[in-house]
């Protein structure tokens, strides 16, 4: 009887003082995690857009991480989508004044290196999608990278939607 019970009874305890040690370890670094990812996405901010001052507005959109307004009056989405792999590309995506697309910053590419990386190592890439206002408009992708190429497409796409159908209360 004891061997059967012993066996089990071990792996519960173990897998209970691991899990406490995870707990632990989530404790004391979760703020240096937020923290980090925070400088990540200032560092983002200013290389996509520039020295600012940015506010991150208190509005929720569907598909949107958040939205946050520089002093010159541009709107940049913050938006994680789907490339090759799920949740791979976190982008923001700026809208200008005049309701066009200013900038295609990269937060996170968590996307197949040297493959669906190349959204984020090509510049000209990105720069296809400056200017636009609506999302009816032709791109060339990456031939490699089609599904991180198509992700970011697809984030474009988002931020201008989110823009067009809500422009009003995005610009209070």
């Amino acid at each position: 009887m004891k061997s059967k019970i012993m066996p089990p009874l071990v792996l519960t305890i173990i897998c209970v003082i691991v899990s406490g040690l995870l707990a632990m370890a989530n404790e004391l670094t979760k703020d240096k995690v937020a923290e980090a990812q925070q400088n990540k996405l200032q560092s983002s901010l200013e290389e996509t857009f520039g020295e600012a001052e940015y506010t991150v507005v208190d509005q929720t959109y569907d598909k949107v991480n958040q939205v946050i307004r520089d002093d010159s009056g541009r709107v940049i989405f913050d938006i994680t989508v789907d490339g090759y792999s799920k949740g791979g590309l976190q982008l923001l995506i700026g809208i200008d004044t005049e309701g066009k697309t200013c900038g295609v910053g990269i937060v996170a590419c968590g996307e197949t290196p040297g493959l669906g990386t190349k959204v984020q190592d090509d510049k000209s890439f990105r720069e296809q999608f400056l200017g636009q206002s609506s999302t009816d408009y032709d791109f060339s992708p990456i031939t490699g990278a089609t599904y991180s190429s198509k992700g970011m497409k697809n984030a474009v796409d988002i931020a201008i939607e989110t823009y067009n159908e809500n422009k009003e209360a995005i610009l209070k």
